[in-house]
């Protein structure tokens, strides 16, 4: 590239727009991620006092590289308009994380007898150690991560997690909007306003914001003059100061959290390649930062994250060439770590999430859900629709088999009864529910991998993916017969677990070997079509 005389300001007025372009949705993500945690019961001093300041003091470590890669590249280049990667908190795996892990952690400890403050710390142990395999995980795929994005169908990869869009954030999030339907519906429709319709509010302001604003004064005004349904509890007007300390809870905890490594390492691998999509869109803009680099520091800022307490992973987030529009330097990244880390240390942060209720927060997962939904539908080939449908399926299992779980919809001891039925002419429907939930967003990619491929008549790839299906499901790493996701050995347990693993992998085995031996003996009516 041809090296520019001019010097590198490396703070300019568009770093104050760019600053308040990204530090909401990071704010936000943090808002969502403590709303949920204290919904499923987790004491507040612990998610107040130890996860949120370890969680932000990643996204300060990782946003202080990026600066730094920016100034260095900028030094390097000549370019006196580089600008640095965004970075923040992975929103649909922050959210994932805490209910496909913490979440059923914290509720399975708490009907063993465990009290809200030792089921918390079990959860948040194994919370932590999830952190680490995640950021291990992202160390190694660095240098291997192009490879991964090549060879994955993208309905696989998108399809998968629009299961937990559509499933986890659209779906059981209108319950929470409507609980205050006012409050709620009016920050619906105005992220809708801003986000869906892309109409620009007035002063340019954040439509995240001004959600999160007008929808809090409105439940908080209805809430003290008694209009909202329900009782309404005054937020405590405290702030939670606590110096992120590291841990080691994590290490000892990492094989408790292999239990759910087919939830946290498909999130990793979605980062991954985001990161890779995010740094492409930097090339395209003339800054041309080394993959590798940005991929790294994802995961050195994750790692950072889950040694001081955090449990949400951090990623670069897309939409740099908005940033580059805007004129942002390398000074936003640096304002928008150091506002979220001291935020998190200090207990601002803090503060500020929990005047937000949940009939407001619910409408942002109603929209993060709806475009994770639509994204593969538009940025996939139209003839792999049906491969992202598919992709999807294993979301909606979940969906139920978390419903089931409630002893409010079914008592422990029916649902154990149903789980169980015999007088069927095959497995329990209800055990078959919880089974095609285990593992959903491993199992939707390898579906829509499958699908996609043999979409595409590439037949010996898609029985490739069957096969993997074989292998992970004799051992229970998807299709677990356990309700918890419990893996197994299968010639070392009896009874219906034993049955499901042996005849889920005979099922994809002999389906792969009959798609390929078919495939040899079949002519196509028509090529693949190539929209």
């Amino acid at each position: 590239m041809e090296k520019q005389n001019a010097p590198y300001r490396w703070f300019s007025r568009g770093d104050i727009n760019a600053f308040f372009a990204l530090m909401p949705d990071n704010m936000a993500t943090l808002a969502v991620m403590v709303a949920i945690l204290l919904g499923f019961g987790f004491p507040a001093d612990l998610v107040l006092g130890r996860m949120v300041p370890g969680t932000a003091l990643g996204v300060l470590a990782g946003d202080l590289i990026y600066t730094w890669l920016a100034i260095r590249l900028a030094k390097r280049s000549g370019n006196p308009k580089t600008c640095a990667v965004p970075l923040g908190l992975d929103t649909p795996s922050s959210i994932g994380i805490i209910v496909c892990v913490l979440g059923p952690v914290f509720l399975n400890a708490r009907q063993d007898g465990l009290s809200p403050d030792a089921a918390g710390l079990t959860a948040w142990n194994i919370g932590i150690a999830t952190m680490l395999l995640i950021g291990i995980f992202k160390l190694i795929m660095s240098f291997c991560g192009s490879w991964i994005q090549r060879q994955t169908p993208a309905a696989a990869l998108l399809g998968s997690l629009a299961g937990v869009g559509i499933a986890l954030l659209g779906f059981m999030q209108l319950a929470n909007l409507f609980t205050v339907p006012v409050a709620g519906l009016l920050s619906l429709s105005i992220l809708f306003f801003s986000l869906i319709a892309r109409m620009r509010l007035p002063f340019n302001f954040s439509g995240v914001l001004t959600a999160i604003i007008f929808g809090s004064i409105i439940y908080h005004i209805m809430g003290i003059y008694g209009i909202n349904p329900g009782t309404y509890t005054k937020p405590p007007m405290e702030f939670y100061f606590h110096l992120p300390e590291p841990t080691l809870a994590g290490v000892l905890h990492l094989g408790d959290a292999l239990k759910y490594i087919t939830v946290s390492l498909p999130f990793a691998i979605l980062t991954i390649i985001g990161g890779i999509n995010v740094t492409a869109s930097a090339h395209a803009e003339g800054d041309q930062y080394n993959t590798r680099s940005i991929l790294m520091t994802e995961a050195f800022s994750t790692l950072v994250a889950g040694f001081f307490g955090g449990v949400a992973q951090t990623t670069p987030y897309a939409g740099f060439p908005a940033y580059k529009r805007m004129d942002a330097r390398a000074g936003y990244t640096l304002l928008v770590g150091l506002f979220i880390g001291l935020g998190g240390i200090l207990g601002y942060v803090s503060f500020i999430v929990e005047l937000i209720p949940a009939a407001v927060l619910a409408p942002i997962l109603i929209f993060l859900a709806l475009e994770v939904t639509a994204q593969p539908y538009l940025c996939t080939p139209k003839r792999h629709a049906a491969a992202v449908g598919l992709a999807i399926l294993p979301g909606l299992a979940r969906l139920l088999s978390i419903y089931f779980s409630d002893p409010n919809v079914i008592p422990p001891d029916s649902l154990t009864r149903l789980m169980n039925d015999a007088s069927g002419s095959g497995f329990p429907s209800m055990l078959i529910v919880f089974v095609l939930g285990n593992g959903f967003i491993l199992t939707g990619m390898l579906w829509g991998g499958f699908m996609a491929e043999m979409i595409d008549h590439h037949f010996a790839r898609s029985s490739i993916y069957l096969l993997i299906c074989a292998l992970l499901s004799l051992f229970g790493i998807i299709h677990s017969p356990y309700p918890n996701g419990d893996m197994l050995i299968p010639w070392k347990v009896q009874g219906l677990p034993q049955q499901i693993a042996w005849q889920f992998f005979a099922a994809y085995l002999i389906t792969a070997i009959v798609i390929f031996l078919l495939s040899r003996k079949s002519t196509p009516e028509c090529a693949p079509d190539a929209a």
